[in-house]
């Protein structure tokens, strides 16, 4: 038996930065794998900026992870900062928050 897998080309273009932590291949794929998730909510996404830190808090014990993510659609942007122990885990909650900020906009441009 033959199977056949279509990928959608996807159409967003990525710019992913890193601060204070090193940007492993692993971890660029997780986020452009997790974040371009979003262009089913939406097919007119036209970039994705995500930064992700390193912050070694003062107030906090241990390090902490911060994922900062820009999505730009045409006419609106929208803006999430998550913080985490785990990289991974900030990453998946600023998709999750961006996916529910850009259904939530695109019903209330339907409604109009």
């Amino acid at each position: 038996m033959k199977i056949s897998v279509i990928i959608k080309p996807t159409h967003m273009t990525f710019d992913i930065q890193s601060k204070d932590l090193d940007l492993t291949d692993a971890i660029r794929a997780y986020a452009e794998a997790k974040l371009s998730m979003l262009e089913k909510y939406y097919d007119h996404c036209e970039r994705i900026d995500c930064e992700l830190v390193k912050d070694s808090g003062h107030r906090q014990h241990g390090e902490i992870f911060v994922c900062k993510g820009h999505l730009f659609v045409p006419g609106k942007d929208f803006f999430v900062e998550k913080r985490e122990e785990d990289l991974y885990k900030a990453i998946d909650k600023v998709q999750s928050h961006l996916k529910e900020m850009l259904v939530e906009w695109k019903e209330k441009q339907r409604e109009k």
